[in-house]
């Protein structure tokens, strides 16, 4: 896990193939995603984190805070196609995890839609717990469930 920069900016461009996966990864976000995108995002939100395999970006994460201020979410993870079922994932998430709990809180939350069956299952995996569903609408204007899920340092 590095802390990503600039320089990584294209590599993590690289690593949203569809709409449809850039829609379950970052919803706010537009087809096709690009660099103006990127920086808005790096603007708005902390700890911007890639998984490198000889200097190829293959995985990104970062973290956003609520409204308020006081949640800290996991955001935006994402692992490149050809990496996925290898445990990059699992490794990616644990360490936002402990990077929240060292610095800035003792629950980590994340959201992902229902219909993201791996990402559920490994969120499940680690212990993360459903508490909140809510209503989001696809760019095709049909409807989908974002349900949220938390981590108490407690059960990490």
């Amino acid at each position: 896990m590095t802390a990503a920069d600039n320089t990584h900016f294209e590599g993590i461009i690289g690593l949203f193939t569809t709409p449809e996966e850039l829609f379950l990864i970052y919803p706010s976000g537009t087809w096709p995603f690009d660099k103006a995108q990127l920086e808005k995002l790096a603007r708005e939100r902390s700890d911007f984190t890639v998984v490198l395999d000889n200097g190829r970006v293959i995985g990104f994460a970062n973290l956003y805070t609520s409204i308020a201020g006081d949640r800290y979410f996991i955001g935006n993870l994402v692992i490149s196609d050809a990496y996925r079922g290898q445990g990059i994932g699992r490794r990616l998430i644990r360490h936002m995890c402990d990077r929240i709990f060292e610095r800035y809180a003792s629950t980590v939350y994340i959201s992902v839609f229902t219909d993201n069956t791996p990402a559920l299952l490994l969120y499940a995996s680690l212990g993360f717990m459903p508490f909140d569903i809510e209503r989001r609408t696809t760019p095709k204007d049909d409807s989908a469930a974002l349900l949220h899920m938390r981590l108490d340092a407690r059960s990490w």
